[in-house]
């Protein structure tokens, strides 16, 4: 009796595990001082400003994953502290923008309402992090003041293609391939544009892994058709890399402090 009661302990052990809530404080090595805390049981993160800039403006990093942020964004995000700019963001894995992404993202700005902060952040969108942002902020354009990117992918097709993406959304590639239209954020930006979101991006014309005409190209054409606005900044010869003049962007950081500090007057946000 005591050796079956044994073996039926260690069999369950690892469902206790799994299903028991997390105890433990979530960690996350951040490239400025700021605070490490949980949202829907996902870790997440708040770099405090300098001083708050008058309705606790901030900025909204994706992708937060591993060693994102790291210390590449320290530059700029040295600059958003110093303008009156707060930075946040919450590890959502490797979501590629699907509803349950989106989810998690909607936990994190309501998070951010009830300390105080803007309802209209500024979502800064690095690589794959743009289709986290893009897709979530096409379904709450009344809560975004502002698009800007990192070489960040809007294409799913092109990044990371629909049979590695599937997954996320819960589908087969078949069936995301049909819905395509529904989640690819290439092809929702209608309300984005009706409300007047002002987007920016800077990406290499080298870059072989989010190529630029499938994605920022692509995305300030498709803008531009439906009346919206978008600056594109394409340094030559360069690719899908570390050099310091994506992450030290003058004109990403000038468009980020505009929008976030002195946002436009936009409808009164839809509940969460």
């Amino acid at each position: 009796m005591k050796n079956t009661t044994l073996c039926i302990t260690l069999l369950l052990a690892p469902l206790v595990a799994l299903c028991a809530p997390e105890t433990s404080a979530p960690k996350k090595v951040l490239p400025l001082p700021g605070e490490v805390f949980s949202v829907a049981g996902h870790t997440a993160f708040l770099i405090p400003a300098k001083a708050e800039g008058a309705g606790k403006p901030w900025v909204w990093y994706a992708p937060t994953l591993g060693s994102y942020p790291g210390a590449a964004e320290k530059w700029m995000f040295e600059k958003f502290q110093a303008a009156g700019l707060a930075i946040a963001g919450i590890d959502a894995g490797e979501s590629y923008g699907s509803p349950a992404g989106r989810k998690l993202f909607t936990a994190l700005y309501n998070e951010l309402l009830a300390r105080g902060y803007a309802r209209q952040p500024v979502l800064l969108g690095r690589s794959r992090g743009g289709l986290q942002l893009l897709s979530w902020a096409e379904e709450n354009p009344d809560k975004v003041a502002g698009f800007a990117g990192i070489y960040p992918v809007s294409n799913l097709t092109s990044y990371p293609g629909i049979a590695k993406a599937a997954g996320a959304f819960e589908l087969k590639p078949d069936d995301l391939q049909a819905r395509l239209a529904g989640h690819n954020p290439i092809d929702r930006l209608a309300t984005l544009a009706q409300a007047g979101v002002p987007l920016f991006a800077i990406h290499g014309d080298s870059d072989k892994l989010v190529p630029l005409a499938l994605n920022s190209g692509l995305l300030k054409e498709r803008y531009a058709a439906l009346g919206g606005t978008m600056q594109l900044i394409v340094p030559a010869g360069q690719g899908h890399t570390m050099w310091n003049g994506f992450f030290q962007c003058e004109e990403l950081v000038n468009f980020v402090k505009a929008r976030a500090i002195a946002p436009p007057t936009l409808p009164t946000p839809s509940k969460p």
